[in-house]
């Protein structure tokens, strides 16, 4: 719940500067317990989309952090370049925004659906996908994706 008041605060900062003040706003003022469900989405529930490929991964981390340690498929897009990269992300995909924890992946959800886009955020972060993907869960993941 902190994360999400924190999140407001933020873009509440900022709402006189982006363009995108109003479909905030109506993002804001339509949350309810059914927003708060849809949100979000665990590793498991990714782990089933992505094998069906209904789902892009975004990874949201400083380029740096992706070249030390990435998991596929995921694309990186850091938080700061995402405003000017969201040509990148596949529309008729569920996008899941991920970091190691969840803090700027739920900014990044945030932004993306007061843009209009269908998206998530993985609530066990990318440490929680990592520990999913582990020996036979990682061989069946692999194999699933590159059908």
């Amino acid at each position: 719940m902190k994360n999400i008041l924190y999140v407001i605060l933020i873009f509440g900062f900022f709402q006189s500067v982006y363009a995108s003040d109003i479909e905030l706003e109506s993002y804001i003022k339509s949350f309810d317990y059914a927003a708060r469900k849809e949100m979000k989405m665990d590793s498991k529930g990714l782990i089933d989309l992505l094998k069906q490929g209904k789902a892009q991964l975004i990874d949201i981390r400083f380029p740096e952090e992706y070249a030390a340690w990435k998991v596929e498929p995921s694309k990186n897009i850091p938080l700061n370049e995402l405003p000017k990269r969201l040509e990148e992300l596949d529309n008729n995909k569920i996008i899941v925004t991920a970091c190691p924890h969840k803090d700027r992946a739920t900014i990044a959800m945030v932004y993306l659906r007061s843009k209009g886009i269908q998206a998530k955020y993985l609530t066990d972060g990318l440490i929680g996908l990592a520990e999913n993907l582990r020996g036979d869960n990682a061989k069946e993941f692999i194999n699933a994706i590159n059908k």
